[in-house]
Order: structure tokens, then sequence, then C-alpha cells
């Protein structure tokens, strides 16, 4: 593996606490630290899989000096060069504080980004301005525009990183935390105190939680609570709460999991403040100052909901009432010691303070008079959710920024461009959670929220906006709901003679198994509003069924499943298309090289297709413009096809940005995200482009695998998406070598 072939062995500092500065350096041997990150998960566990947070909490101010020390030395040791730095360093978990360097990468690294978010200070942009000669006094700060560059951040605030795994698509993967990073993606909390950080980065997580512990999902089972603090798994975060809340001593949690006591204490602040709002048996009786409290600890409305036993819409009204609402402050690089020019927020609640006979609680976020439109940002990546969809956020911001629109974007992944400070007009890093959103459309009363592009995270909150009054931006909830329900689009294919395999809808095993009897095998199961082929499944007979359905509704409760009859050898295809409610255009239709029964994410797709005749591609085209036509779609739409014997069949249809619009805008060299959204704004008719597409040959876009990752896992491919990235491949024409290596395997990794 080694490309020099040597092997370094160290001393293994496993349970030592593990910390990393992000230095950055000048022509001039100016030095400045940028960030100091604690991870909370000792060493051991890889930092790309700890829980971190900034600024650093257990160092004590001499050690932090020592270190401060260490890192500029070694940084001015390795060579003579300007840019960014990454410094990790071991300390030993007691009075001594011994300070021992783990490694020292001279660039930017993972953490860079997480810094340049949690601190509001570009490390990247300000690296590369380095790399060629300018000096930091020369630089501006990017937030302030009055200050230099030449300066370290001071934080009034706590940032909480937490990584998202998918163990879920790796069947027979060691799900176990340790020195090989494992996670695909992360969110990021920032709050006044800990507390409330590690509750928002849990509310981002999107892994149906609604924070730490208070919402009846924890783990009950002493011995599974025991083994999983042991073996550090993806969910230790929650069960430190199971474990105090089983009344587990913090001496014996922090034995196992070498977490600093003062990280458990604050889990421990939670837990007393629970019990003590769960002995009030109505939110009437419940004191104001105590709901206040809850919220500056980062509880959620329907945490307290759950505490009390009442409804999360109740809280909401009981605290509007009361006066206890979400003010939103500015992460500005300099702790409010100098004007901030950039509108990048996060949210507290804050005690009343009195001004001139008046309460009131501070708010730095400023509303204007301006037409707004909200962006729903598409959360943390994660497998069938990744930054194809930051790509279609980003883009659609900058389209409605040139339609005069001020724009706001809702994101809470650090790892993305949408998340930049200077992309949207007002940046709101905030869990992407009904709470969150809803506070802040009553505070900036926009036009309306764009759902279409941020994925099914913002998908799965368009009914909700809609039940509310605020209006969905481009293709209505109906229209995406209809798309959804398999029942009513069935209805509607059938209206516009447009073919689809057999199909059954079912909510039980029994239901099921009765539909099995009409459809023949193999039937392809699959649970509504999920995205990444998530709980999809191509089954062979009644057992296979029946544990197949009963696993899905124990994950997904009260999901509707959907049964088609599997187009056994057909060739699959895609269309994604742009739709202004009277015109459609079609951007690409791309042919899957793999069968039907691969997920579209895990296939190559080739744009244009190489092996469909004229007979088929006019009826995708035909197919494409009519559901278009029949969903009222404004915006985007992509429809998934399956062709057996010159037959066009529908699979699915998604009024929404999908994965593979990024692919195509870059092969055709067109910004076809900023047309749709001028089409979902209303501003623009799809006849008002002058498309003119560019490709050459072929372009094929690459599934990127991480089974190296899990190596006994199985590597087989099938309905459930499994690849963690793509590439794109340009060739000149189907004689080239690569294309015939991609058809000749084809088939190696099909599944059942």
């Amino acid at each position: 593996i080694s490309p020099i072939h040597e092997v370094m062995i160290d001393k293994a500092l496993i349970g030592w606490k593990e910390y990393e500065l992000e230095l950055l350096r000048d022509k001039n041997d100016n030095v400045v630290i940028i960030c100091a990150i604690e991870n909370m998960d000792p060493m051991g566990i890889h930092t790309g899989d700890s829980i971190t947070v900034a600024p650093a909490m257990t160092l004590s101010d001499t050690t932090y000096q020592r270190m401060r020390d260490m890192a500029i030395h070694m940084m001015r040791s390795i060579g003579d060069f300007a840019g960014g730095c990454n410094v990790q360093f071991a300390v030993s978990p007691d009075d001594k504080e011994d300070i021992i360097a783990i490694e020292i990468n001279p660039r930017v690294s993972r953490s860079s980004a997480l810094a340049s978010k949690a601190t509001g200070y570009p490390i990247a942009k300000i690296a590369s301005k380095l790399a060629i000669g300018y000096s930091l006094d020369e630089l501006e700060n990017q937030i302030t525009k009055t200050t230099s560059a030449l300066f370290e951040p001071s934080l009034d605030y706590v940032i909480v990183k937490i990584p998202r795994w998918n163990f879920d698509k790796f069947e027979g993967s060691d799900r176990t935390l340790g020195l090989q990073m494992k996670s695909v993606g992360e969110v990021m909390g920032i709050g006044r105190c800990f507390q409330e950080a590690l509750h928002k980065a849990c509310q981002s997580l999107e892994v149906s939680r609604n924070g730490i512990g208070a919402d009846g999902k924890g783990v009950k089972d002493y011995a599974t609570i025991i083994s999983k603090l042991q073996n550090a798994s993806w969910d230790r975060v929650f069960v430190i709460y199971d474990a105090i809340q089983m009344g587990i001593p913090l001496k014996r949690i922090h034995e196992i999991t070498k977490i600093d006591m003062w990280f458990l204490k604050q889990y421990e602040g939670l837990y007393f403040l629970e019990n003590e709002i769960t002995t009030y048996n109505s939110l009437d009786a419940l004191p104001k100052e105590l709901l206040l409290e809850a919220k500056q600890k980062g509880f959620a409305d329907r945490q307290i909901a759950h505490m009390i036993g009442c409804w999360e819409s109740e809280v909401h009204k009981k605290r509007r009432e009361l006066n206890i609402n979400r003010v939103y402050k500015l992460v500005d690089t300099c702790a409010a010691e100098f004007k901030a020019e950039t509108p990048y927020y996060y949210s507290t609640f804050e005690s009343a303070m009195i001004v001139d006979g008046k309460a009131y609680a501070e708010n730095e976020s400023v509303v204007s008079d301006r037409k707004k439109v909200v962006v729903l940002g598409s959360g943390p990546n994660r497998i069938g959710q990744g930054i194809e969809f930051d790509y279609c956020c980003v883009h659609g911001v900058l389209a409605a920024k040139e339609c005069g629109y001020e724009t706001i974007m809702i994101n809470c992944n650090p790892e993305t461009v949408s998340t930049d400070f200077d992309i949207a007009d007002k940046l709101y890093f905030e869990p992407v959670f009904w709470e969150h959103i809803w506070d802040i459309i009553q505070l900036e009363k926009p036009e309306g929220v764009i759902v279409q592009l941020g994925g099914q995270t913002a998908l799965k909150l368009a009914e909700k906006l809609s039940k509310y009054g605020v209006k969905i931006i481009g293709t209505s909830f109906e229209a995406l709901d209809l798309a959804e329900d398999r029942g009513h689009f069935s209805e509607l294919l059938t209206k516009l003679d447009i073919p689809f395999p057999q199909f059954g809808t079912a909510t039980s095993a029994d239901e099921a198994a009765a539909i099995a009897d009409e459809l023949d095998f193999p039937i392809l199961v699959r649970p509504s509003y999920v995205l990444g082929g998530q709980g999809m499944k191509i089954v062979i007979n009644k057992d296979d069924l029946e544990n197949h359905v009963i696993d899905i509704l124990r994950k997904i409760p009260n999901n509707v499943l959907l049964l088609d009859h599997y187009l056994d050898g057909a060739i699959e295809a895609e269309a994604d298309a742009i739709c202004d409610g009277e015109n459609v255009y079609i951007i690409g239709i791309m042919e899957h090289i793999e069968p039907c029964g691969v997920h579209s994410g895990d296939s190559n797709a080739t744009l244009p297709p190489f092996n469909l005749g004229e007979f088929v591609m006019q009826q995708i085209k035909d197919h494409t413009k009519k559901i278009a036509l029949a969903l009222e779609t404004k915006g985007l739409i992509n429809i998934q096809f399956a062709i057996k014997d010159d037959i066009v069949y529908i699979i699915e249809a998604n009024p929404r940005a999908s994965r593979t619009v990024p692919f195509i805008s870059k092969a055709y060299n067109e910004p076809y995200v900023n047309y749709a959204t001028k089409v979902m704004l209303g501003v623009n008719k799809v006849t008002d482009f002058d498309f003119n597409p560019q490709l050459e040959g072929f372009a094929i876009k690459q599934p990127v695998f991480s089974f190296n990752k899990f190596p006994n896992v199985n590597k087989n491919l099938g309905p459930e998406m499994k690849s963690t990235g793509e590439s794109i491949l340009f060739i000149d024409s189907l004689k080239d070598d690569q294309f015939y290596e991609l058809y000749s395997r084809r088939k190696m990794y099909l599944s059942k």
C-alpha cells in the first residue's frame, strides 16, 4: 500500500485526549492559529469519526499555550512555506497534561473546512493567497471587511461536529469505530453552550432523533448499553445519555469510554433538567424559567412535549406567548468586537435584558423589506444524498439572486459550498429540522420556500410547509405527493396511456403476501419517500418477501410499501427535464450500462444513450413530456424507465432536482439549475432560454465505492444504493477501451 514501502510503528496512545490546531503562515513568517478543535472521543477513534468541539473545552490555558508554541515550532521546522497547516496532538488525561505530537499536514485538511465554518475565517481562500505571495497583513478579514487577516478568531459560541454514518447500506460490516474512518458525511451545530450545540447537531443528523434523549427512542437494555460504550458505536452520542438515565455512574462511563468527565457532566446536566421538567403534569404548570432553560440547553419543542405529554405545536405556542423566542447571532470571527458585514447566523435563546424599562433579547438578524426566497439545504452527505444536491442548492441561490430576490440558505453541513457565508444573502447555519425552519420563516416572512433542490431532506418538509400556509416555490406539494403516491400516480399513467409494471401497495406483511399472489415473482419492494433506494430489495419468494417487509416496517413505521413486478432483463434509462407548466425541455436522456435492478446511483450512465433505437427514444421523449405536464411541474423533473421488448415502462417520476442534473450540466456545459430556478420563480418560461448543449462523443457517470473500508461486506449491487461518490468520464466513441471494460463487467456484481 505504501508508495515508499515503509511502515511506521508508533506507541499507541489509546485513551489520551486528542486535539487539532489549524494554522496559517505567510512569506514573512507571521503565523496565526485559526482554531483549536477538541475531540470528545479519545485517541483510538479516527478524528473523522470523532465528535469534535470548538473551542477546546477541557484544556488548561498553560497547556494550550505550550501546544500553540509546539505547533508553530513544528510548522516552521518542516520548511519555508506559506499557506495552511494542520497539527494533531495527544494530551495525557491526567493533571500532568503531557503533550505528544501525532502528525502535521502542511496543507488544508478535512478539519480546515470545519474550522472555516466554525470561525467564519475562510482558511482555504486565505491559504491560497498566502501561497502566491500575499502576506496576512495585506489581506482583509472577509467577515468584518474593516480589519486585516492577521488576527486569531475568537468564539463567543460553541460548535459541535457529529459524523454521519451509513452502516445500514453495508450488511455484515463491522460497525465499531476505530482507527480507520468510516463516516460518509458530517453535521455541525452552533450554540451558546456545549449542550445547545450538541442538541442542534443531533437534530441535524436525520436519523429520526429529536436530540439527546426525551424522544422515547433510547436504548433500555443494560447489556446493549455497556456493549455500545465498550465498542464505540455510531450512536454512542445518544447511548451515553441512555447510560446516565439507567443510573450507570459517570465514573464507570468514563472508565469505559475515556471521554473526559467534563463532557459527561454536561450530559448529566441535561438528564437532571429532563427529570425536573417531567415532574410537571401539564404545560401550563411548567414555570417560564424552566422552559427557557430547556430551550437554552437545546431541547427541541417536540422533546419538551414528550416530557410533559402534549403536542409540539402546543409547546411552540406556549413559548411564543411567554416571549421565549429564538434570537439570531452573528458568526463574526471577533466575538462582537468589530461590526460584521457578512450575514452568517446561528440561533439561540437568551434571557431578556431590561433596557429603558423594556425587556427584550437582542436579535442580530436584521430583516429587510426586500422580496425573499428561502432555499432548504440538503443536510449531511450520505449515500443517496451527496454533494450533487448541494450543487443544485448553490446554483439555485445564485439564480434567485440574479432575479432580484434576497436569498436565504438554511443548512447544517460544514463540508458544503452552500454554507459558505458569501453564497446566499443570508446564511442560517441551522438544522434542516421543522422547528428551526418555521422560526426562521416567521422572522423573515419570505415569498416562499424552494424544496426541490435539497433532495429528500427538503422534500420531506414540503407537506408541513404547505399545511402551515407557506408557499412552495415551483412544483406544488400536491404534485410532489402525487408522484410519491404510487396508487394515484399509476391512475395518472393509465389515464395518459403510459405503460408501467404491475404493482400493489401494502402497509403490512399480510397485505404484501396477498399482493404477491397477483404479481409474478420476482417483485421489487420499496418504501415511499426515501432516497438512495433505502430499503429496496428484489424478492424471489414469499418467505423473502415477508422477512423484508417486516424489516422495513420496523425501521420505517407506518410507511406505505410499493411492490412492483420486476422486469427481469430490462434496460434502464432515465431522463431529466425542465418544465414551466406549459413547455417541456428534456435536458438529457441517459442509458444505464448495468441492467435494470441495479440502483441508478450505482450504475454507469451514458449520455447520450448508446444502444436505444429511435422508436424507444421517441417513447421516452413523449412519456417525459406527458408526465411533466400532467404533474404541473414547475422546475426540474427526473423520470426513470425500464425498456423491455421495445416497450418503455415507467419505474418512477420525481418532480425535483435529481442526482444526475449536475452531471448533465457539466457534460453539456449548460447551467440547467440556473434556468430551472428562474422557471420555478415564474421569472422565465422554458422558451426564453437558448439551449445549446455541447458534447462531442459520450459522457459516462461512474459510481465510486468505498468497499475497501468494509472488507467483509457483500459487494453485490442491487436496488439499494451503495456508492459514496461519482466521477465523469468523457470518451470520443464506443470503441474506447474504457467503455468496453465497463460494458464487459456490467453484470459482475449484480444480485437479487
